[in-house]
């Protein structure tokens, strides 16, 4: 592991014990991870994000519930999974990801190859990697970009567990239908089932 990567001996240190890891990227107002993290104590849930208004929103929930299991960390997604050890991660969340809809800003996307391999090398075996977008362009390429790489097998999804957010609001009021992802990784060597 590299000098400056995120170990478990971390984690264990921040939340003052060892259990299953969850992190949502870009959380956002809070919501959905201060209800994952109110429903299974029993987990350690990060918050990634560089949005600081959704900071104070999420630590308002955390302290008016009562929530202790929830750490934030302020900063960019991909920086943050490259730094985690490999298979460190029980869930990986990314719910409404900017869908950069203008063909030039693609490019700009979160989940690409790279984020794909990196998510998959991050999670334990069988850890699951929950997806949900309302742009169809876009959950179009995220599963093409998910069913390619060898280490996650999976595909479209029940509604995963999630408050509905102000962004699936915007988006049905819209006429956009949501779509959930979810992937879970399989043991190396293993080839994938598609469904």
């Amino acid at each position: 592991m590299p000098p400056d990567a995120i170990g478990s001996a971390f984690w264990t240190d921040a939340f003052g014990r060892s259990a299953p890891l969850v992190v949502e990227v870009g959380f956002g107002n809070g919501a959905a991870l201060a209800e994952l993290a109110k429903t299974h104590p029993d987990w350690n849930c990060v918050g990634v994000d560089v949005y600081r208004p959704g900071f104070g929103a999420l630590m308002l929930a955390c302290d008016r519930d009562g929530i202790d299991n929830v750490r934030i960390a302020d900063t960019e997604a991909r920086c943050f999974l490259h730094r985690l050890e490999p298979g460190c991660l029980h869930r990986l969340l990314v719910f409404f990801p900017d869908p950069w809809p203008k063909k030039r800003h693609h490019r700009r996307r979160l989940v690409d190859a790279d984020f794909a391999t990196v998510a998959a090398q991050r999670l334990e075996v069988d850890g699951a990697f929950a997806l949900a977008t309302d742009w169809p362009p876009y959950a179009e390429q995220m599963q093409a970009v998910l069913d390619a790489e060898p280490d996650l097998q999976g595909g479209p999804a029940a509604r995963a567990m999630r408050p509905v957010t102000p962004f699936e609001v915007k988006g049905l009021a819209g006429g956009r239908p949501v779509v959930d992802l979810e992937y879970r990784r399989i043991p190396t060597g293993i080839a994938p089932r598609r469904r």
